[in-house]
Protein backbone atom coordinates (compact mmCIF):
# COMPACT_ATOMS: atom_id res chain seq x y z
CA UNK A 1 0.00 0.00 0.00
CA UNK A 2 2.68 2.36 1.02
CA UNK A 3 4.31 2.02 -2.74
CA UNK A 4 1.02 2.72 -4.18
CA UNK A 5 1.26 5.63 -2.11
CA UNK A 6 4.84 6.62 -3.36
CA UNK A 7 3.49 5.87 -6.83
CA UNK A 8 0.20 8.29 -6.80
CA UNK A 9 2.64 11.47 -4.98
CA UNK A 10 5.41 10.76 -7.64
CA UNK A 11 2.74 10.82 -10.59
CA UNK A 12 1.29 14.01 -9.08
CA UNK A 13 4.59 16.18 -8.40
CA UNK A 14 5.03 14.91 -12.48
CA UNK A 15 1.71 16.27 -13.31
CA UNK A 16 2.35 19.77 -11.60
CA UNK A 17 5.69 20.09 -12.59
CA UNK A 18 4.65 19.59 -15.98
CA UNK A 19 1.48 22.01 -15.35
CA UNK A 20 4.62 24.57 -13.98
CA UNK A 21 6.54 24.45 -17.44
CA UNK A 22 3.34 24.94 -19.60
CA UNK A 23 2.25 27.93 -17.14
CA UNK A 24 5.99 29.07 -17.92
CA UNK A 25 5.88 28.34 -21.56
CA UNK A 26 2.56 29.90 -22.36
CA UNK A 27 3.62 32.79 -20.16
CA UNK A 28 6.55 33.32 -22.48
CA UNK A 29 4.76 33.00 -25.63
CA UNK A 30 2.26 36.04 -24.35
CA UNK A 31 5.39 37.90 -23.73
CA UNK A 32 6.42 37.51 -27.54
CA UNK A 33 2.96 38.14 -29.02
CA UNK A 34 2.33 41.19 -27.01
CA UNK A 35 5.94 42.57 -27.62
CA UNK A 36 5.11 41.78 -31.80
CA UNK A 37 1.75 43.34 -31.62
CA UNK A 38 3.30 46.52 -30.30
CA UNK A 39 5.54 46.44 -32.82
CA UNK A 40 2.91 45.48 -35.54
CA UNK A 41 1.10 49.22 -34.27
CA UNK A 42 4.49 51.17 -34.29
CA UNK A 43 5.05 49.91 -38.15
CA UNK A 44 1.22 50.78 -38.92
CA UNK A 45 1.68 54.20 -37.31
CA UNK A 46 5.23 54.56 -39.29
CA UNK A 47 3.51 53.52 -42.97
CA UNK A 48 0.18 55.70 -41.98
CA UNK A 49 2.47 59.01 -41.64
CA UNK A 50 4.66 58.04 -44.81
CA UNK A 51 1.48 57.22 -46.52
CA UNK A 52 0.27 60.63 -45.13
CA UNK A 53 3.52 62.26 -46.62
CA UNK A 54 3.31 61.09 -49.83
CA UNK A 55 -0.24 62.48 -50.28
CA UNK A 56 0.61 65.64 -49.75
CA UNK A 57 3.68 65.36 -52.27
CA UNK A 58 1.39 63.57 -54.66
CA UNK A 59 -0.91 66.67 -54.27
CA UNK A 60 1.87 69.31 -54.87
CA UNK A 61 3.36 67.61 -58.09
CA UNK A 62 0.07 67.65 -59.27
CA UNK A 63 -1.18 71.19 -58.70
CA UNK A 64 -2.52 73.08 -61.66
CA UNK A 65 0.14 75.79 -61.89
CA UNK A 66 2.99 73.48 -61.19
CA UNK A 67 2.06 71.66 -63.93
CA UNK A 68 1.92 74.46 -66.26
CA UNK A 69 4.97 75.42 -65.05
CA UNK A 70 6.70 72.38 -66.20
CA UNK A 71 5.15 72.39 -69.35
CA UNK A 72 6.02 75.87 -70.34
CA UNK A 73 9.70 75.54 -68.76
CA UNK A 74 11.30 72.29 -68.95
CA UNK A 75 8.77 71.49 -72.18
CA UNK A 76 8.93 74.10 -73.93
CA UNK A 77 4.80 73.94 -74.62
CA UNK A 78 2.91 77.04 -75.02
CA UNK A 79 -1.01 77.88 -75.02
CA UNK A 80 -2.20 78.01 -78.56
CA UNK A 81 -3.37 81.21 -80.39
CA UNK A 82 -6.35 82.36 -81.66
CA UNK A 83 -4.96 81.30 -85.28
CA UNK A 84 -4.26 78.16 -83.97
CA UNK A 85 -7.34 77.28 -82.04
CA UNK A 86 -10.45 75.60 -84.29
CA UNK A 87 -13.93 75.66 -82.93
CA UNK A 88 -15.84 72.44 -83.14
CA UNK A 89 -19.49 72.31 -82.92
CA UNK A 90 -21.98 69.54 -82.16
Amino acid sequence: MKRVGAVIVLLLLFAVIGSALGVIYAREQSRRVFVDSIQLIKDHDDLNVEFSRLELEQATWAETNRIEQVARGQLGMVSPGAANTILVKR
